[in-house]
């Protein structure tokens, strides 16, 4: 089985990606998604975030989900980012989670390709588990648009918080060096297909 990471900066349309690749038949987790089911009460993860970043994260009081916005306002607040430590607490448990899916894919296709969707396999370190990384990349004012569009308020203060997220993720240019296979996300989506299109033709001649 082939090991594919699919990874881009903030509204680069990596989920457009995954969702062409899903229907190309690949086998295509969220990273994103794992983490999100990660932050709910019951796992180690969610009692050591609430215990760095305090109960003021929670939704509704003690016990109950994490406040997923009211989490990110801290981790990356300008004065103090605390991207780092957010990050160190939940890659590991991200990583654990994406190999025991590995596993299962392997048991379940061996011959297939699996891709993990994630916009931090980079800056992780994390490159080392996957035997290739595809990376999307757009200009940066088309993904602030897409980011303010995502969360339906053009107000200035949703676009000063998609320049900061920006800021604080690792610069195209040196993601670029370490990825076996760019896609241009620029154009149109028929434009974007025919990328994904010869992506998924040279991995299947790598499996």
């Amino acid at each position: 089985m082939l090991r594919v990471g699919l990874t881009g900066g903030l509204a680069s349309g990596k989920s457009t990606v995954a969702a062409m690749m899903r229907a190309h038949g690949l086998h295509v987790i969220d990273a994103d998604q794992i983490a999100r089911n990660m932050l709910n009460p019951g796992t180690s993860a969610y009692e050591e975030v609430v215990r760095a970043f305090g109960e003021g994260i929670l939704s509704a009081g003690t016990g109950s989900p994490i406040d997923r916005k009211k989490l990110a306002a801290l981790a990356f607040q300008k004065d103090k980012p605390r991207v780092a430590e957010l990050n160190a607490i939940m890659h590991p448990a991200i990583i654990a989670e994406q190999e025991h899916w590995f596993n299962e894919m392997q048991a379940a296709d061996p011959h297939g390709i699996a891709v993990v969707e994630a916009a931090l396999i980079l800056e992780a370190e994390a490159d080392n588990q996957f035997d290739r990384i595809v990376l999307v990349v757009a200009p940066e004012e088309e993904r602030v648009k897409r980011f303010i569009a995502r969360l339906g308020d053009a107000s200035q203060g949703n676009e000063h918080e998609a320049l900061r997220r920006i800021a604080a993720q690792m610069p195209d240019s040196e993601k670029q060096k370490r990825a076996h296979f760019v896609i241009q996300n620029h154009g149109s989506l028929a434009e974007l297909e025919t990328q994904v299109d010869a992506v998924v033709r040279s991995l299947r001649s790598s499996v």
